[in-house]
């Protein structure tokens, strides 16, 4: 399953490596196609490739982190 997603990260999480953790936690490859960060806040635009209930864990395991997401066509 191939989807895109909008992230926007709170400024709690500037300094966490969220996307090592999403490599390292889950059988998702994420593909990074535009993204801003600042110490306030960051946000990322950014294709996901994995099995669909694998995609479903990390959407949750992002959730928990307070990141919000935007599907995209």
């Amino acid at each position: 399953m191939k989807t895109k997603v909008e992230l926007t990260f709170p400024k709690e999480l500037k300094d966490e490596p969220v996307f090592y953790e999403m490599v390292k936690r889950f059988k998702v490859i994420p593909t990074i196609f535009e993204a801003s960060f600042s110490t306030d806040t960051g946000w990322a635009y950014v294709g996901l490739d994995g099995e669909e209930e694998e995609i479903e864990k990390l959407v949750d395991f992002l959730k928990s982190k307070h990141i919000i997401i935007d599907q995209r066509s």
